[in-house]
């Protein structure tokens, strides 16, 4: 038994060294086509390589990423989550409904606000692990319960952070002085620091790997499948509470209706980094990478004033390669 434990990371992450040699290529190939589509954007406008032009993608990659952190999770464990949209959104109400209506602190209320995430993640994790609702159909219920519950919270009005000084500091205040880097974006390193190591170095991730390889081997190894199942989606929607906290913070106001679409974008961002939508495999550096993409697509077609229709085709585009790319790699291993 203890050796079917040992081994089913090192065959969830595609078979030892060439698994490995296979996933870095696939992180080099996002990252060089991210070299390639900065590079178009450069000599296509003189205004996209430009400092504040850089600082603005990072800037608006902090939700995407961070919610597809912990989605890297989720899908790398063979599931998947449409509820971090609208998840994010009732978060961010909900930072509103602790830090302004309850007039809690700031060292109290972030971190309510965050948990609730967890809790999201939490419902998730037990509807897919202990009910055997397929995940599509249980986040999918989630993202209209969501979805609903950050409207009625906040009487379908946005919630404003007058009354909570500080708050907006968390996403566009600056730690560095003297220097335009907002904050928002040293929070999302920090996570995906944390992240990285999680994944690649604690039980969770190794399971994580595991269950996603091969649920069934890895229940027979004596591992409690969905105990660990409930665990991550829970962890992923730490992330979920995070990014509510930062968008909102960003804005100024709790916003109940701006989740919608941010789910996709995120998942997007998971696959275009080399995830396996079929789970075992995947990375948070390629993550990342993925969200990075997505928003120099965004910011260089915006620059370009190319209409937000095109510019949706063309995502669309780029996450139907991502997925076609996908396809081949498993058929090649």
């Amino acid at each position: 038994m203890a050796a079917v434990k040992t081994q089913a990371p090192e065959r969830a992450q595609g078979g030892g060294i060439a698994g490995a040699l296979k996933g870095s290529l696939q992180q080099l190939l996002a990252f060089a086509s991210l070299i390639v589509i900065a590079a178009f954007f450069s000599f296509a406008s003189p205004y996209f390589f430009s400092y504040g032009n850089f600082t603005a993608i990072l800037f608006s990659t902090v939700v995407i990423g961070t919610l597809a952190i912990g989605t890297t999770f989720v899908i790398i464990a063979g599931g998947i989550d449409l509820s971090i949209g609208t998840g994010m959104a009732l978060c961010a109400v909900m930072s509103g409904v602790f830090l302004v209506k309850l007039g809690l602190p700031l060292w109290l209320g972030v971190p309510a606000a965050v948990l609730f995430g967890g809790l999201i993640g939490l419902v998730n994790g037990i509807n897919v692990a202990l009910l055997k609702i397929p995940p599509f159909i249980a986040t999918l219920a989630m993202m209209l319960v969501a979805e609903g519950l950050a409207l009625v919270l906040s009487d379908s009005t946005p919630i404003y952070f007058t009354e909570a000084p500080g708050y907006t500091e968390i996403s566009t205040g600056n730690l560095i002085p003297g220097v335009n880097f907002p904050n928002a974006v040293l929070v999302l390193l920090v996570v995906a620091l944390i992240a990285g190591v999680l994944l690649r170095k604690s039980v969770l991730g190794r399971y994580t790997y595991s269950i996603g390889s091969n649920e069934e081997a890895t229940a027979l190894s004596g591992i409690d499948v969905r105990r660990w199942k409930i665990a991550i989606y829970a962890f992923a929607g730490l992330f979920i509470g995070l990014a509510g906290v930062l968008i909102s913070a960003r804005l100024g106001s709790a916003q109940p209706a701006t989740g919608m679409g941010y789910e996709l974008q995120a998942i997007a961002a998971v696959v275009i980094g080399g995830t396996s939508l079929s789970g075992g495999k995947g990375s948070i550096v390629g993550t990342l990478i993925g969200a990075l993409i997505i928003s120099v697509l965004n910011n260089g077609l915006q620059i370009m004033s190319i209409p937000q229709e095109w510019q949706n085709v063309i995502l669309g585009c780029v996450i139907l390669v991502a997925v076609y790319t996908d396809r081949i790699r498993k058929k090649e291993l």
